[in-house]
């Protein structure tokens, strides 16, 4: 982040009206980056960590992919326009965002079904004999990952396959904000450390890379989640040795409503991997047709059935809303920009009525480092903050 980035973050916290806004926007070095989405100029968006905003180059990509590559092409797309291969081109497009090299990101299916795969593969990789495979997750993590992993124990998948293989171990908030008091007694054998790396409740921030360290020394893998963190903040999956991630496109990287999810493996895992879901796009060689499945190499044993052309394509041309863009300048405009928006939201209220925190009563933290980019704040019923 250069100097300039820096300064423009910094004048933020000193806001203190509209004027001094509108003197801020206009010497943000950010504010042309405006003009690459349609934004509505009649409603205030505070919604982007939900649906993000449409990217300009979206709607003229999706219209030449209706108009010429299908309604022209029709079935030899696949090869003319680059289908088959566009869950792995946009997965090296969007690897850069989230730390990644190339070939460690597939773009496919949806965050949920990414996540089932890859929490069973990490299990799976756990073969130690006469050891129960034991998952560590959060208790109030984001609903759908404590669905999934609980299923595996006592649910569905469990009961088919007889006595349930794998146990999990509900963790606590304090748990994952402090490391310490993970892979402790019990937990030392733990299989997987399944870890939200926001809380999409409070916007809390976790420290991956020292969670990914504390689970590495205890010989246990990381799945993370980074719905709310991918094209919110500056990753470095590699460099933080992160085991598996997944993540969703249609918050912060604009992919549009339903856009597909990804998957990041690391190198040192990804051969190794078995995917629950093999599908045919997932063989190494999909067109033999061969009786028997053999995984293709790396994430791509992960694609499973026909990919979304158009939400992939649609996703493809959000990415260029990218290009050139500094994350770790984005990363400190956000944080000072809702750090001001909570300081005006609470001057002057009543502490007891409305403070920082979630809906269910759990304080939120002002210091903005250990927070994402979304802020979380605690309303009383019919407070007009919410309208």
């Amino acid at each position: 982040m250069d100097a300039s980035h820096r300064a423009a973050a910094e004048t933020i916290s000193t806001i203190a009206s509209r004027d001094d806004a509108l003197a801020c926007d206009a010497c943000d070095p950010l504010a042309p980056l405006r003009d690459r989405f349609v934004v509505p100029d009649d409603r205030l968006y505070f919604d982007g960590h939900s649906l993000g905003v449409l990217p300009r180059g979206v709607a003229s990509r999706v219209r030449q992919m209706v108009d010429d590559e299908w309604g022209r092409s029709l079935i030899d797309g696949w090869n003319a326009h680059g289908w088959l291969d566009l869950s792995g081109t946009v997965g090296d497009k969007l690897a850069p965002l989230l730390g990644a090299a190339p070939a460690r990101v597939v773009v496919v299916d949806t965050l949920s079904i990414n996540l089932f795969k890859l929490l069973v593969a990490a299990l799976d990789l756990d073969r130690r004999p006469g050891r129960r495979r034991v998952a560590l997750v959060e208790r109030e993590a984001f609903p759908t990952d404590r669905y999934l992993a609980a299923s595996l124990a006592d649910g569905p998948l469990a009961r088919a396959g007889g006595d349930a293989a794998v146990a999990i171990d509900w963790l606590e908030t304090a748990d994952l904000e402090d490391p310490t008091r993970l892979f402790v007694g019990e937990r030392a054998a733990a299989s997987v450390l399944l870890v939200n790396h926001v809380d999409y409740r409070t916007g809390a921030l976790r420290d991956l890379a020292g969670l990914t360290h504390q689970a590495h020394a205890a010989g246990a893998r990381v799945l993370v989640d980074l719905a709310h963190s991918a094209g919110a903040l500056p990753l470095a999956l590699d460099a933080w040795n992160v085991d598996l991630a997944v993540g969703c496109t249609y918050k912060y990287l604009n992919g549009g409503p339903g856009a597909p999810g990804f998957l990041y493996a690391s190198e040192a895992l990804a051969d190794r991997l078995r995917t629950p879901l093999p599908g045919w796009l997932g063989h190494r060689a999909p067109f033999a047709f061969a009786d028997a499945y053999e995984p293709a190499p790396g994430v791509d044993r992960f694609r499973c059935g026909t990919p979304p052309i158009l939400s992939l394509s649609a996703l493809d041309a959000a990415l260029d809303a990218w290009d050139g863009v500094d994350l770790d300048a984005v990363r400190a405009k956000a944080v000072a920009l809702v750090d001001l928006f909570l300081r005006r939201v609470l001057d002057g209220a009543d502490d007891a009525s409305r403070r920082l925190g979630d809906a269910r009563g759990r304080g939120g933290a002002r210091d903005p480092q250990p927070r994402g980019s979304p802020g979380s704040l605690r309303q009383p019923p019919g407070d007009p903050l919410g309208q």
